[in-house]
């Protein structure tokens, strides 16, 4: 892995429609940029992590606590985008981890098993995947669920229980080995820089999921599945559960 130049990128953004302000708020002295930021620093792998925003107020937080910060356009409709401006800004990084910056408790093995898979030069993309799912979960709309090829590459990702289980009975979780997809993704600079000139499509926009787009057009997503998961906040609801786990 030495020989790979692997960069995690923070998207921050203030305006949330769920949580304005996320990022700033306070958990136990330390906000919640500040508490991402440390712990991605822990990887062994990256050479170096950034916070990209375009609120001057993360910005001016992050300078505070002496991390690194970008300022990017506010017209990007995902993290993918904002992650694609810095990408475009730097010189020999082989590869971007795109890091949610909602996870105050993330942990830096999950970065680490993502970042590994780039030893195999075939993968482009790549991104977690968890064994770890009720039934609930399958019928949760914002549980999205994978399926994969014989390579472990994604042929599909959905919000809908995939595959149907009209045929296992009442009993799918033991019939089929289904898979809950983590937000974390990881992709060569070149074909992050790609990504973000794709058009939209239909596809991705009655799923609500970017990733189909890249599918569309032929990308392969590899999965690396994981047992680690954090959680994050989308909502103010979640802080409590985060603070009594800090």
């Amino acid at each position: 892995m030495s020989l790979l130049n692997i960069v995690g990128i923070i998207p921050a953004r203030y305006n949330s429609s769920r949580f304005p302000g996320k990022p700033l708020i306070d958990l136990k002295g330390k906000t919640m940029i500040q508490r991402v930021y440390e712990g991605v620093k822990k990887s062994k792998i990256l050479t170096d992590v950034i916070v990209a925003t375009d609120d001057q107020r993360i910005y001016d937080e992050v300078i505070r606590f002496g991390g690194k910060v970008v300022m990017t356009s506010s017209s990007h409709p995902s993290g993918t985008d904002r992650c694609g401006e810095v990408a475009n800004t730097l010189n020999n990084v082989d590869v971007i981890i795109n890091i949610q910056g909602d996870e105050p408790l993330v942990d830096f093995r999950q970065i680490d098993q993502l970042a590994q898979v780039f030893r195999d030069p075939s993968v482009s993309i790549a991104t977690l995947g968890n064994q770890d799912i009720s039934y609930e979960d399958l019928n949760n709309t914002n549980r999205i669920k994978i399926v994969l090829d014989n390579k472990e590459n994604a042929i599909y990702f959905s919000r809908s229980p995939i595959p149907n289980y009209a045929n296992a009975g009442n009993k799918p979780l033991e019939n089929y080995p289904y898979l809950r997809h983590i937000g974390l993704y990881g992709y060569r600079t070149q074909t992050l820089r790609e990504l973000i000139l794709l058009t939209p499509t239909d596809l991705e926009k009655t799923e609500s999921l970017e990733q189909l787009r890249w599918l569309y057009y032929g990308y392969k997503i590899r999965v690396v599945k994981t047992d680690i998961e954090t959680p994050n906040i989308d909502v103010p609801a979640d802080v409590e559960k985060v603070l009594s786990l800090l």
